[in-house]
């Protein structure tokens, strides 16, 4: 009984906390409903005294110079791209740092973690550097390669890959699979809910990133979402805030989708590498 007390506080704690978060998020779906008059000058007020759909309407049909269907074709395009990427490759090398004979591992892996500690700021210029002299800015392969390997990525999949028993492994040996078979059928599957999670993370920070997609693309077509919206809001949608929020609202959907679709093996995969 003596712990109800502190129980009560975190919960209070966190309902606080989490009103923090969906508060404005509420408030970006109330106000896309409303008209531009409406929103400039109904206060606090939460419903709208005049539900429209029209700013939903205008925003996903736009113009040429806004074309808010190509800029959210090209987050997901490039989302998913970059996503499939990093799972292919840091699964692989993660499997091989755990299970394979391979020089200097204990060296590569301090390397995979001290990476972690660089800040991409110290990166950013030296990429733009690169890509613009191979004349690839202002494609999808500067919105893409910069995310194609995830230090992060490998290390998650090898805390994970190190506490799988060997014995399964042993046990498809000896039924005569090779390494590759192995790896695909017997490793990976059980690996599903942590391979997840890193598809998650790594969706979810390629498909909102601001800063690479504004300073190596210029072209409206070759625009993302994020980016886009940043143009809107400094351009035709500057005095039309409803408009504004339902680009915005637009935008969410797809990460709150793959978020709710792989909600649980995200859970189970955090919980798995953790104790792994």
């Amino acid at each position: 009984m003596q712990h109800k007390p502190f129980k009560i506080f975190i919960v209070i704690i966190a309902v606080i906390i989490g009103l923090v978060f969906i508060l404005p998020v509420l408030w970006m779906l109330a106000t896309s409903f409303k008209t531009d008059q409406e929103a400039f000058t109904a206060g606090i007020k939460w419903l709208p005294e005049v539900f429209t759909l029209e700013n939903y309407q205008y925003s996903l049909t736009g113009n040429s110079d806004t074309p808010v269907l190509k800029w959210i074709g090209n987050s997901l395009f490039v989302g998913i791209t970059g996503t499939l990427i990093v799972v292919f490759v840091d699964t692989l090398a993660a499997y091989g740092l755990a299970r394979l004979d391979v020089p200097f591992k204990k060296v590569l892996v301090s390397i995979f973690i001290g990476s972690l500690t660089i800040p991409w700021v110290i990166t950013f210029l030296p990429l733009y550097m690169e890509f613009n002299k191979f004349g690839l800015l202002d494609t999808y392969a500067v919105l893409i390669l910069p995310y194609s390997a995830n230090a992060f990525g490998v290390f998650l999949l090898y805390q994970y890959f190190r506490g799988f028993p060997r014995e399964l492994e042993e046990a498809a040996f000896l039924d005569g699979a090779n390494k590759w078979q192995v790896f695909v059928k017997v490793v990976l599957p059980s690996a599903r809910p942590v391979v997840w999670t890193l598809a998650i993370f790594t969706f979810m920070t390629i498909y909102n990133d601001f800063l690479w997609p504004l300073v190596t693309t210029n072209s409206p077509e070759m625009r993302t979402i994020t980016t886009g919206i940043a143009i809107m809001q400094q351009g035709s949608f500057v005095s039309s805030p409803g408009r504004l929020m339902a680009l915005t609202s637009i935008a969410t959907i797809p990460a709150v989708l793959l978020f709710i679709i792989g909600q649980r093996s995200f859970i189970k995969g955090v919980t798995q590498a953790g104790i792994k």
